[in-house]
């Protein structure tokens, strides 16, 4: 993925220092999934990033350091998913992820 890394963006903030505006991100790190793309698909598979205690791998980040947004797509099991499931729930319903490189064209150069 040229480099990049996959997060998820847990919230935006912004702090004040020496009167300069530091505009963050407090976010969860994902992790990459195998050393290549899927073979099927041609898509990086990621997972939410832990520490050995179970605790998420979170950070903070300067806003300037995001590149762009990524698409995911969960990585289905053979479980029927309820009805009930909401789509905003995705991300901590499911244990890993496609990043969508069919997207659209720029996601496309970024993550081939």
């Amino acid at each position: 993925m040229r480099g990049l890394e996959v997060a998820r963006v847990i919230c935006f903030f912004s702090f004040n220092h020496n009167w300069e505006v530091y505009p963050c991100a407090l976010i969860h790190w994902f992790e990459k999934i195998g050393d290549d793309p899927d073979e099927n698909t041609g898509m990086w598979m990621v997972a939410p990033s832990f520490h050995e205690d179970g605790s998420k791998n979170i950070a903070v980040i300067h806003i300037e350091t995001v590149f762009r947004a990524a698409h995911l797509i969960p990585i289905y099991g053979s479980e029927y998913i309820p009805h009930t499931l909401k789509f905003y729930h995705s991300l901590d319903t499911f244990d890993s992820f496609y990043v969508n490189k069919y997207a659209d064209h720029h996601a496309f150069e970024i993550a081939s």
